[in-house]
């Protein structure tokens, strides 16, 4: 499998420390940059990653530091890994041009969770986005088995729902609960404990069946997303990411 990024040249050496975009932009207006060889004065020029070796700025090699952004479709019976002797893991949906760049998954889906999975090289990004102190809101398509759901519990997640399948109580954060009919619902967290919707779904004695992340704050799977599905994040994807998580 090819997968080749596609970037701005402005963007990726605003990115890799040489300067801000503006003076990039000036930099490169200069006559400055060049790749292949070739002088390049259009800032919003595009260079793919094989690219990357050819762009030199004043005349020596740039180093570029570009960050990479994809989005899968995580599939079910898939470990959130990018290794794994055993089990299939997410690793494998990477293409190998890739697999160099010391990508990771921003967080994990259980084994049978299906859903919206961002892997990036972008370390600090990963860390805001899973840190429960930055509240970034996951939403989860939840179907169970039981009685259908009530004001109750509707009620009972929007104050934070309490725990107490281990030996300590835990308080969850507030989320938010919409039912969308007899046996699904949707369910917002800000945090990640572990196995937290179907621990929450235990509690109220409905057993989940099925478990789909569809969105992550504002970022969402496309309708006709099909599981295994890999591709690279819009620049506006991107920097909505960047912008509700303080690094824009």
């Amino acid at each position: 499998m090819s997968y080749n990024l596609i970037m701005r040249l402005d963007k990726a050496l605003a990115s890799s420390g040489y300067g801000t975009r503006t003076e990039v932009k000036t930099l490169i207006a200069k006559g400055r940059v060049q790749v292949s060889g070739k002088t390049i004065k259009d800032p919003g020029f595009h260079i793919k990653d094989d690219d990357i070796k050819s762009v030199t700025v004043d005349g020596s090699e740039a180093d570029i530091k570009e960050k990479i952004y994809l989005l899968l479709d995580k599939p079910d019976n898939v470990l959130t890994a990018m290794e794994d002797k055993r089990l299939a893991h997410v690793g494998q949906f990477l293409p190998s041009n890739l697999k160099n760049r010391k990508i990771s998954p921003v967080g994990r889906l259980d084994y049978h969770t299906t859903g919206l999975l961002i892997l990036t090289n972008d370390g600090e990004l990963s860390h805001r986005l899973t840190s429960p102190s930055y509240n970034i809101p996951k939403t989860y398509k939840v179907t169970f088995e039981g009685p259908e759901l009530t004001k109750e519990n509707v009620d009972e997640a929007s104050r934070g729902i309490v725990l107490t399948d281990m030996d300590t109580p835990v308080k969850l954060k507030p989320s938010i609960l919409e039912i969308t009919d007899g046996n699904t619902a949707l369910l917002t967290l800000t945090e990640g404990k572990t196995h937290e919707v179907r621990r929450i779904f235990a509690k109220w004695g409905r057993p989940v069946i099925g478990l789909r992340r569809i969105s992550i704050g504002e970022l969402s799977l496309n309708e006709d997303s099909v599981e295994g599905q890999l591709e690279e994040l819009t620049s506006e994807q991107t920097d909505y990411l960047l912008k509700i998580t303080g690094l824009s």
